[in-house]
């Protein structure tokens, strides 16, 4: 009979190391499951934002550092697991223009691996992580699932390949795939490569901003939210075989985040459009708003943290950080 709870489940999470991913362990301790988190190898030691962690947290943690290539490596770390979190992934949108080989690589043939190695060790499930990115802009609001896929980066097009991946290992094999579809996840310890990390950190040195283009509106969810929607998907009965959406189907431009940011630090900021940060006109994702009827369906998902008590929860993590003097470099 196939568990109904994660508790004494013992689930990989791929990517353990970045943003939603550290969040998802945390979670995943919290439901009393066996946590092996799989790391990209580097000779520093470094395992990402897991180092943020409480050191008790850490210590519970299995880490497995190897890379997602390396059909070895995720062999070794599905083996014995009873669900995979595949969050693992190059992510940047700008680094996808220049190195788009490297982003192919691990998302399509790293999701291969993670794939082949479940069926393999019978895994009870897998949770294909995919992006509200393979969309591109919207073409109806809100947008559901079947909203057409049209990828307008080299990052977007290989998400739509691992995610077609996963529903054909689930229909070739019978390999119980989820594929859940975060909108923008936002939160403590995202990357200063993300726009709102962007906004924030620039904002707590400065009152002038390099940002890109400020037009495009996103639906934010923050990231405790997302990392709960990745539970749901892992035991909802009715979830197999789904592409899934998690979203808060609520919409706020790059512009309103910066005016809701100088609100909350009682700033008065303005924008200066830094050239290298806007993306190629035809790659802009000019508008994206979930619709997320099909997760509160059949995962019982809904947001629980409101847009604006999100951002007040992320400021307040970002200001207890050290200063790295890194804040206005643009990351790619």
């Amino acid at each position: 009979m196939a568990k109904k709870r994660l508790a004494d489940s013992t689930v990989l999470i791929t990517g353990a190391g970045g943003f939603i991913g550290s969040h998802l362990c945390e979670l995943c301790l919290s439901e009393g499951a066996q946590v092996r988190a799989f790391v990209h190898y580097n000779s520093r030691n470094d395992w990402g934002m897991l180092e943020t962690l409480d050191r008790r947290k850490l210590l519970r943690l299995q880490i497995q550092a190897g890379d997602l290539r390396d059909p070895e490596a995720v062999r070794r770390a599905v083996e014995g697991c009873d669900f995979v979190f595949h969050l693992g992934a190059l992510i940047g949108i700008p680094y996808s223009y220049v190195n788009p080989a490297d982003v192919v690589a691990t998302n399509v043939l790293g999701t291969l691996h993670v794939l082949a190695a479940a069926r393999e060790f019978c895994v009870r499930r897998v949770i294909q992580t995919s992006t509200s990115e393979v969309y591109g802009s919207a073409r109806y609001v809100p947008m559901d699932e079947d909203h057409p896929l049209s990828p307008q980066s080299p990052y977007a097009a290989s998400k739509v390949g691992s995610d077609m991946l996963a529903l054909g290992y689930h229909r070739t094999y019978d390999l119980p795939v989820v594929v859940l579809r975060p909108f923008n996840a936002f939160g403590p310890r995202q990357s200063p490569r993300a726009v709102i990390p962007a906004i924030i950190l620039q904002a707590l040195k400065s009152t002038c901003l390099r940002l890109g283009s400020a037009e495009p509106r996103r639906d934010w969810t923050y990231v405790t939210d997302t990392a709960r929607g990745f539970i749901c998907a892992a035991l909802a009965a009715e979830a197999v075989g789904r592409v899934i959406q998690v979203g808060s189907n609520r919409e706020v431009s790059v512009a309103q985040v910066v005016k809701m940011v100088g609100e909350l630090l009682e700033k008065r900021l303005k924008i200066q459009v830094d050239k290298e940060r806007v993306r190629p006109q035809s790659s802009e994702v000019d508008r994206l708003l979930a619709g997320n009827v099909r997760a509160r369906e059949i995962l019982g998902w809904a947001p629980r943290v409101s847009f604006e008590a999100g951002l007040r929860k992320t400021i307040a993590w970002y200001q207890r950080r050290p200063s790295t003097g890194k804040e206005n470099l643009y990351s790619i």
